[in-house]
């Protein structure tokens, strides 16, 4: 988390420290962990090293959890204002067909979960991954497709552009039994 050890002063203050042949396992250790940080008072705060000027504005204290991977796809695409909504507008704007895999969304929520900056992971890695995909879409073709896949999330290479032309001859040759 963002306040290294700070876990350990309220740990010492509830009383929430075991040691020698009854110290608990990795798992357990990182439930207490999240446990005791549910429970900072303005005290441990000080403990921690911050100047009390500083804890007096704080009117609220509160924990949050890591968002999950399935947490950060809903972020993705569930919301009132989705990332993938709002590319993919973005795209319209420009005269581009932006469609995202599902496995794509599932690649991009777990690099964001590893960055461990929550929802603004996302976001950045949208922004390199589309300027880099608006940037290789050929101009002057009527309405180019862009699917966003896996691949190209873990290596940033260009998506997979097909023009109306090409994704059409794709259907009639599919549709033909070719």
């Amino acid at each position: 988390g963002a306040f290294v050890g700070l876990d350990k002063i309220v740990q010492k203050r509830i009383g929430n420290k075991t040691m020698g042949f009854s110290s608990p396992t990795l798992e357990v250790e990182d439930t207490q962990r999240r446990e005791s940080i549910r429970h900072v008072e303005p005290e441990d705060l000080l403990g921690f090293g911050m100047i009390p000027e500083f804890i007096g504005r704080l009117p609220v204290l509160s924990a949050l959890d890591a968002l999950t991977e399935e947490e950060m796809v809903q972020i993705l695409t569930d919301t009132k204002n989705a990332m993938i909504k709002q590319y993919t507008k973005l795209f319209a704007m420009e005269g581009v067909r932006l469609t995202v895999t599902k496995d794509a969304l599932k690649a991009l929520a777990a690099q964001a979960v590893t960055k461990g900056t929550g929802a603004r992971a996302p976001r950045s890695m949208l922004e390199r991954i589309t300027l880099a995909i608006l940037s290789e879409v050929p101009r002057g073709e009527a309405f180019p497709a862009v699917q966003l896949q896996p691949a190209v999330v873990a290596s940033q290479d260009a998506a997979i552009v097909l023009s109306n032309r090409a994704r059409d001859a794709a259907l009639r040759h599919r549709a033909l039994g070719e």
